[in-house]
């Protein structure tokens, strides 16, 4: 097989897709002013494109795979095959919005108020049939960035990308509607996923990748039990799929190890205290979960 040809999200998703990979068991590293990254295994040969660009790239086969967002690939009506959905973003593990947004004086209440009206976006594509769908003849301009603050000078509307709404708010603009939930995806060039030394690389990756992010938010606990009370401490616990359970040197006496979500941890430790659970021991998933 030739080396896989890897785009990495080069801007806001550059540092935690590298952080993604890394938990994968992937070690990426960026040279300065150099656009091609190192990685630690030999079948894979990465590049630092734009996220914007990057669904063109893969559709003509100047990449194998990347990983870029739902909203680009939609942008670029690219033909290009979605291996998986991956649902992070730059500074949670979780989906993006596209929103319509106006000034929070304007009388603008929904995508119909907008007619004739100028909406700045940097996803122009996707804005325009959000607005074609809802009968609404508008001009739709690029924005080059600092897109929130346009209205209403430059603009009457803008569709801008939010994970939190911070920094809408910060510029006193309103939420009026979502145009489009996004979040990254792995997509692969058609011929290489239909290879099949490169489809099998390409599913590895994307198995590692989807660990890594169940992984996040979850912490294994181990602890010892005596058998007696092994029941009430089973009661107790959240797992997975099922605990594992080991024997130990002492017959009375048994481990139990699990995997639960982090938020639970200062819930659950007292009832299993309080279940007959000794030496418990809490430590983070800082890899992946299969």
């Amino acid at each position: 097989m030739s080396k896989l040809k890897l785009g990495i999200p080069k801007g806001s998703l550059q540092d935690a897709t590298i952080q993604l990979f890394d938990r994968a068991g992937y070690h990426i590293y960026v040279h300065s002013r150099s656009y091609f990254p190192s990685i630690d295994d030999p079948e894979i040969e990465c590049m630092l494109i734009r996220a914007q660009e990057m669904a063109r790239y893969v559709q003509d086969g100047i990449l194998d795979v990347g990983l870029t967002g739902r909203d680009w690939v939609l942008e670029n009506d690219a033909d290009v095959h979605t291996v998986c959905g991956l649902v992070y973003a730059k500074q949670s593990f979780s989906k993006v919005r596209w929103v319509l947004a106006v000034p929070e004086d304007s009388p603008v209440r929904s995508a119909k108020d907008l007619q004739g009206k100028t909406v700045a976006t940097e996803l122009v594509g996707v804005t325009r049939r959000y607005l074609q769908e809802r009968g609404v003849t508008a001009t739709v301009e690029f924005s080059w960035g600092a897109t929130e603050v346009k209205p209403p000078v430059l603009a009457d509307a803008i569709v801008e990308v939010t994970e939190t709404g911070a920094s809408l708010r910060a510029h006193q603009l309103r939420i009026v509607d979502t145009v489009l939930e996004s979040h990254t995806q792995l997509i692969a060039h058609r011929a290489a996923w239909a290879d099949a030394a490169k489809r099998e690389k390409i599913e590895t990756i994307a198995l590692l990748l989807n660990a890594a992010i169940a992984a996040h938010g979850r912490v294994a606990l181990m602890l010892n039990v005596k058998k007696s009370e092994l029941d009430a401490v089973l009661a107790v616990l959240e797992a997975l799929k099922r605990p594992t359970i080991s024997a130990l040197s002492d017959p009375e006496w048994i481990a139990v190890n699990t995997v639960i979500e982090e938020r639970r941890v200062r819930e659950i430790i007292p009832r299993l205290k309080a279940a007959g659970a000794q030496g418990i021991v809490e430590y983070p998933l800082n890899k992946v979960v299969l």
